[in-house]
């Protein structure tokens, strides 16, 4: 049955990824989704891995989601006080992951500094260096090879999905982009799929963050200002940004 299962998940995960990566799947990322979808049963649609610059990549939300599913007994996360600098926004940490009661632990370690992240996250470097610490513990504990998302120095631009047109079309270059400068579109776009939010929400809250009719209208500093505010309240409290997203939803009339 649990076979039948994962090659069900298989068949979604790849029809979904054919859908949001268009054209840009071929046969040597086909087997390792396969692997992926097989063995530890990630999913796409739930936000556990991620196509960036054609190579896969798992995420934190995946990882948590596996470790749950096989039963881990617990997360411990201290901080390496001897290599983490405050006031140089240094922060290193030890993570280890206990796979059953009587487990000796699988142990990680992870540091972020402003010269290692994303600009879109700056200010967050003590948060970022703990997932990555537990990130990597999870790794080794259940023996995924691929790296996450979050170890990533700086964000990649991810290849554009189809199947977000709120995204393709929100930013445009009329908002003073170039080829010279990161692709403001692609950031956001990382961001909704990232942390699994509503892209017409997104769009819905980011007019309103830039005070204009559409996200069209923004200029470009108001729409990078948006997008890093956007990444910090997803990155500390991503339950209240869903409240906030949800608070532009728009009322279903009722009819008596």
């Amino acid at each position: 049955m649990a076979c039948s299962k994962n090659r069900i998940s298989y068949r979604r995960n790849l029809a979904l990824a054919k859908r949001l990566w268009f054209g840009q799947i071929n046969r040597e990322q086909q087997r390792s989704l396969k692997l992926l979808s097989e063995n530890y049963g990630l999913s796409i649609a739930a936000g556990d891995l991620q196509l960036l610059e054609n190579r896969w990549y798992v995420t934190h939300s995946g990882l948590l989601r596996l470790a749950s599913r096989k039963r881990c007994a617990g997360i411990q996360v201290d901080q390496v006080d001897q290599s983490s600098d405050p006031l140089a926004g240094r922060w290193v940490f030890k993570a280890t992951v206990f796979k059953s009661p009587s487990s000796k632990g699988f142990v990680g370690y992870g540091d972020a500094d402003p010269t290692n992240i994303s600009s879109m996250v700056r200010g967050a470097e003590l948060r970022i260096a703990e997932t990555r610490a537990v990130n990597r513990a999870l790794r080794k504990a259940y023996g995924i090879g691929l790296c996450s998302v979050e170890e990533l120095g700086a964000l990649s631009s991810p290849t554009k999905p189809s199947s977000f047109p709120t995204c393709s079309s929100s930013i445009h270059r009329s908002n003073g982009e170039n080829s010279s400068q990161p692709r403001l579109r692609d950031r956001l776009c990382l961001l909704i799929r990232q942390h699994n939010l509503d892209p017409n929400l997104v769009k819905t809250y980011a007019a309103d963050y830039c005070g204009t009719e559409t996200l069209r209208g923004a200029s470009r500093d108001l729409v990078e200002s948006f997008i890093n505010e956007l990444a910090k309240q997803a990155e500390e409290n991503r339950d209240s940004l869903i409240c906030k997203l949800n608070s532009y939803a728009q009322p279903q009339e009722v009819t008596s």
